[in-house]
């Protein structure tokens, strides 16, 4: 009765709400509970903040993203490659045989850049899947880490070998120009157009990326180019300009980095020798140079020095090892207009005429390919000869 009584005499609802708050209380001791674990918790999170070891924290990083390629891409690489124009290399060709596309993203710009290489070789492991390549001497092969790399045997040297077919004895008795076509091999419709509209004469340098570089590589010498190998060096703004995968580095020892050439010599073969692919900050370096010229001089190969860094060791290196060497005298397409293309060509005659021998390079734009396709027509009438610049090297070193 008296709980009754006192239901009457409490003011309407908030009795009903009183028990119900006594029903839903927690217990003190889960209350304690739940204190101690939010307490730890921020304990925890502070102490990783203070105390984890991250010297980058802050930075800029770069990432590399490497992921296979679907398999509808790995039919679309059967497919002959399209002339409408070059896309990433990731997205115009695809990575047969469980190769890989390596994204290399900027962390100061966030700028992308994408590479088909071989999987195992992408990180820096395992030995790449060897492809025949048609007309390749079998003895100018041996087994490397990562596939198959040239040699010297039996007195014979793939510079020789590979050497572009040329009338050396007329060359010997009038003015030469030999022009390099660099960059090939990233981007298969700028590669296709450079070794179909170009004389034979035109030697094409291949960097060692893309989805097939024994295929356009075999391509070009079918058509009677000879072919270079270029090497990713490290440029002074390293790495917010980075070559590539495998860039042979300044900081690294000499092991390493002929490790690495190693790698680039397994890409293709048949070339007859190698040329720095950017490089400013390498090339100027005696240290690191010399290593790597005397190994590609010990298999038989020359070098070729694209004339970007005026400091580089490569010419008294090669000399040094007895080694073929050319360096480019101008860049034809520095200024990529018809114009300064014409201009360039000219003054490559006037060098041939005062020296009997010049060296241009280009890349493979299509201005660039038009303008040198028209001009090689004309050449001998002016009384000067188009040559591989196998020619030119040897040529020079007779004088």
């Amino acid at each position: 009765m008296a709980e009754a009584a006192d239901d009457l005499s409490t003011p309407l609802g908030q009795g009903t709400v009183a028990r119900k708050r006594r029903r839903f209380r927690l217990p003190f001791t889960a209350m304690q509970a739940l204190a101690m674990l939010l307490g730890l918790f921020l304990v925890g999170f502070i102490g990783f903040a203070l105390f984890t070891d991250d010297p980058l924290g802050g930075e800029p990083k770069a990432r590399i993203v490497l992921r296979q390629p679907a398999p509808e891409a790995e039919k679309a690489a059967a497919a002959p490659p399209s002339a409408a124009g070059d896309k990433a290399p990731a997205k115009q060709q695809a990575a047969p045989g469980g190769q890989q596309t390596v994204t290399i993203i900027d962390g100061s710009s966030g700028k992308r850049q994408d590479f088909v290489v071989g999987g195992d070789a992408a990180k820096g492991g395992g030995e790449a899947a060897a492809v025949p390549m048609a007309g390749i001497d079998q003895r100018l092969l041996e087994k490397g880490r990562y596939g198959m790399i040239p040699v010297m045997a039996d007195g014979l040297k793939p510079f020789t070998v590979y050497a572009a077919e040329a009338d050396r004895a007329r060359a010997a008795r009038m003015p030469v120009v030999a022009v390099v076509v660099g960059g090939l091999g990233v981007g298969a419709a700028k590669t296709v157009d450079a070794i179909m509209k170009l004389p034979p004469a035109v030697t094409l340098a291949f960097t060692p990326y893309g989805a097939d570089p024994t295929k356009l590589a075999e391509r070009a010498r079918a058509q009677r180019h000879e072919i270079l190998l270029q090497v990713p060096m490290e440029p002074f703004d390293y790495p917010d300009n980075d070559p590539g995968p495998q860039t042979l580095l300044s900081t690294l020892g000499a092991e390493q980095n002929l490790d690495r050439l190693h790698w680039h010599f397994s890409r293709f073969q048949g070339y007859a020798g190698i040329a720095n692919f950017m490089g400013a900050r390498f090339v100027v370096s005696d240290n690191v140079m010399q290593p790597v010229v005397r190994e590609a001089a010990k298999r038989g190969l020359g070098y070729f020095d694209d004339g970007s860094a005026p400091r580089s060791v490569a010419a008294s290196l090669a000399a040094g090892q007895a080694m073929p060497f050319a360096k480019a005298d101008l860049t034809i397409d520095a200024v990529p207009t018809t114009l300064e293309i014409d201009r360039a060509l000219a003054k490559l005659e006037t060098i041939a005429r005062e020296r009997g021998t010049a060296v241009g390079i280009a890349s493979a734009l299509p201005i660039s390919i038009e303008r040198l396709a028209a001009w090689s027509k004309a050449l001998e009438g002016r009384g000067i000869m188009l040559v591989p610049l196998t020619t030119a090297m040897l040529k020079s070193k007779s004088n």
